[in-house]
């Protein structure tokens, strides 16, 4: 991977790189997304993308993940395809992060204005369990 000298370095390199490799279907998600998002103070021991179904999911250094994402569930960071922060919050959910880790992301992201309440709710229509219960409790309290 090349960056021609006249083009700025930008603070997500090892992203793009990441995604650039997987193909132009895949999207950082997870704890990777929080990041991007500035919405943890957690620190990713791996990148995570989603990508196709028929992709290969060897890759050194990366976590691949097949789940099925919507169009309106992606958006660009500074040009890096990234999940929207309301399917961050609930996929870290889904693969267990730390609830305070969590409760810290949905506080930031309210507080930005990088998500809302209603698209956050949105995340919970089509999950159970976990997920669910986490984003309405935090909700609850947020709103107190």
């Amino acid at each position: 991977m090349y960056r021609l000298p006249h083009f700025p370095a930008s603070r997500f390199e090892d992203l793009f790189i990441a995604q650039l490799s997987i193909g132009p279907k895949s999207v950082i998600s997870q704890d990777s997304a929080l990041a991007v998002f500035d919405l943890s103070d957690g620190l990713p021991s791996e990148t995570h993308v989603i990508m196709p179904r028929t992709g290969s999911r060897c890759r050194d250094g990366l976590r691949l993940h097949t789940n099925k994402i919507e169009v309106d569930e992606v958006t660009r960071r500074e040009g890096l395809p990234v999940t929207t922060p309301s399917r961050t919050i609930a996929d870290v959910i889904a693969n267990g992060l730390d609830c305070e880790l969590v409760r810290q992301a949905v506080e930031d992201a309210l507080r930005k204005g990088l998500t809302t309440r209603a698209q956050l709710l949105e995340q919970i229509e089509c999950r159970e369990g976990r997920v669910k219960k986490i984003i309405q409790e935090i909700l609850e309290e947020v709103i107190q």
